[in-house]
């Protein structure tokens, strides 16, 4: 299979569907009509990652309003998935990149194939379908909210 490295902004964003932390079927599509975030990390239960979820747990409504769809992924299972989510009280959608491994961040150009897990990298998707913004960070570099406000002005430009 060939992937492209990284999905280019103002194209359609790589459709997927995926486990929830419930083992409910969620996809890209189902989400249209309104604007998506995708926000990829690497592993559930660990500091950083756990940190940045529990930040958009508190903050994200106030940076992107009701309207605006929250989906994290991850490579874990949608059983480390539900225990996170039940451990943080985290209500947003965690899904399960587990299987085939990684194949939604490879896609979005952002699986670490040293690491096995998805890099950090945030993708806005407009209500449409389409890329509109990019945020990526390090490893040990948590994303922050106000990186969330300024990508999200893009649905707006």
């Amino acid at each position: 299979m060939t992937v492209p490295p990284n999905p280019r902004i103002g194209a359609p964003a790589p459709a997927f569907a995926l486990a929830n932390q419930h083992g409910e079927p969620v996809s890209l599509d189902g989400q249209r009509g309104h604007p998506v975030v995708l926000v990829f990390f690497p592993w559930a239960f660990s500091r950083v990652c756990d940190g940045e979820l529990k930040d958009l747990r508190d903050g994200f409504a106030t940076v992107a309003g009701s309207d605006v769809r929250l989906l994290a992924i991850s490579i874990d299972s949608k059983f480390a998935l539900r225990a996170l989510a039940d451990a943080e009280g985290l209500t947003f959608d965690l899904l399960s990149d587990a299987w085939p491994h990684g194949e939604v961040a490879r896609h979005y150009g952002v699986f670490d194939d040293e690491r096995g897990a998805a890099r950090r990298g945030s993708f806005v998707i407009d209500a449409h379908g389409v890329l509109r913004a990019r945020i990526l960070s390090g490893t040990n570099d948590p994303r922050s909210l106000d990186e969330y406000r300024r990508a999200l002005a893009s649905l707006d430009a």
